[in-house]
């Protein structure tokens, strides 16, 4: 009984540190979409201000994200854990995104069980970026543009275009997990 007691103990901890490590994963994904999302609204901002099509800002998949690793690695850390690698994008759903794989910077524990005293646990999430704007299909680039974001409109001249108008990204795009 008493050896009983004990592995189920050992299964606890196990579990605990992969939790730790899921919500360590969690985070970091979510961090590295973040960061990904700031920057889709820098390269809508040039985009406008270069002229053209800059309504075609959002097909590109793969966000450039150059901060996208570094901030991985800082939520990461806060949760006791490093990234394993770089945040690497992917397109899920149709959504760009990234991935992150962690592995927790404490092990498992002393346990019953041989080996696990320098086990630690590894988890892997993704989050996506998803846009919450929408636009007319026969919207010209070079006129005014009304994009709606849900409950909020959001105004484009590109002929009189002031980047502090625009609002924050959390607005134009929402960011959640996707596995």
């Amino acid at each position: 009984m008493l050896f009983a007691a004990f592995a189920f103990f050992a299964f606890a901890q196990a579990a605990s540190a992969r939790n730790g490590a899921q919500s360590a994963a969690d985070a970091a994904a979510l961090a590295a979409a973040q960061d990904a999302r700031e920057e889709l609204v820098d390269g809508l901002t040039a985009a406008i201000g270069q002229g053209g099509d800059w309504l075609d800002w959002l097909d590109d998949e793969s966000p450039a994200g150059a901060g996208a690793t570094a901030a991985a690695q800082e939520l990461a850390a806060q949760n006791d854990s490093a990234l394993v690698g770089a945040a690497q994008p992917v397109t899920i759903s149709g959504y760009p995104g990234y991935e992150v794989e962690i592995q927790t910077n404490y092990t498992v524990g002393d346990s019953i069980i041989p080996g696990t005293e320098s086990m630690k646990a590894k988890a892997h999430a993704a989050a996506v970026i998803q846009p919450r704007c929408d636009f007319a299909a026969d919207a010209d680039p070079g006129k005014p543009v009304e994009l709606d974001c849900g409950d909020e409109t959001v105004n484009i001249d590109p002929e009189d275009f002031d980047p502090d108008d625009l609002p924050d990204a959390s607005v134009m795009f929402s960011v959640h997990l996707a596995e």
